[in-house]
């Protein structure tokens, strides 16, 4: 199937959820994502900063990017004057660059909290009182120029379901805690990161609005 039977298929089994598609464009050529982007793609991930910044200028003005790999704070100036979201803030250091780097460009970054979910020890994340840490801090507090607007997690690389789909359901339950102690009264906290190709419908299925798929639209990485 071509690039845009993917996304369309992927389409059709988001539709009439809250989930919208990430397209996740990490080692692609701009040709390709060209090509998404043309199937009506507008939501694009990457993981590499430098990837990320060498294509934004290639495609047009109203792609909004995400980046959903790891960031070093000495990474954040190549990307501050374009980037969406941040999906994989896992620091107050962090945090703290984007806001400079954001208010060096006199414009906003979003950014979701990325939690440890997976049983597998390489994924990197919070976990609650370190989140919360963040959230109560002054340094947060007086912050112009980050907007979290929620939460991402990756789960374990598992064919077991039931494990999977519980990874998700406590990603749910810190979305739910957040939002009732820190943004009960912001509209704009409202995402969950969650999901990829191997397992997004179980991700949607447990409430989530921002899946990340890359090879089900690709095809495997070379």
């Amino acid at each position: 199937m071509s690039i845009a039977e993917n996304i369309a298929a992927i389409e059709q089994t988001l539709h009439g959820t809250a989930a919208r598609l990430v397209v996740v464009t990490k080692t692609h050529p701009v040709e390709r994502l060209r090509e998404a982007y043309v199937a009506g793609a507008r939501l694009f991930g990457e993981n590499r900063v430098q990837e990320m910044a060498a294509k934004q200028p290639e495609l047009p003005a109203d792609v909004e990017w995400h980046q959903i790999g790891q960031l070093q704070t000495n990474k954040v100036k190549y990307l501050a004057a374009f980037v969406h979201t941040v999906q994989s803030v896992d620091s107050l250091r962090l945090l703290l660059e984007l806001d400079k780097q954001a208010a060096r460009h006199q414009r906003t970054i979003n950014g979701l909290l990325q939690f440890h979910i997976a049983q597998e020890e390489t994924k990197t994340g919070l976990n609650l009182d370190e989140a919360e840490a963040i959230l109560q801090s002054a340094d947060y507090q007086r912050m112009q120029h980050v907007r979290l607007t929620g939460v991402m997690g990756i789960a374990t690389h598992s064919p077991d379901e039931t494990l999977v789909r519980a990874e998700f359901q406590q990603l749910r339950h810190y979305f739910d805690k957040l939002k009732r102690t820190y943004f009960a009264q912001d509209e704009s906290f409202r995402e969950i990161s969650m999901g990829m190709s191997a397992d997004y419908q179980l991700a949607v299925a447990e409430g989530s609005t921002l899946v990340r798929v890359g090879s089900a639209i690709f095809g495997s990485r070379s």
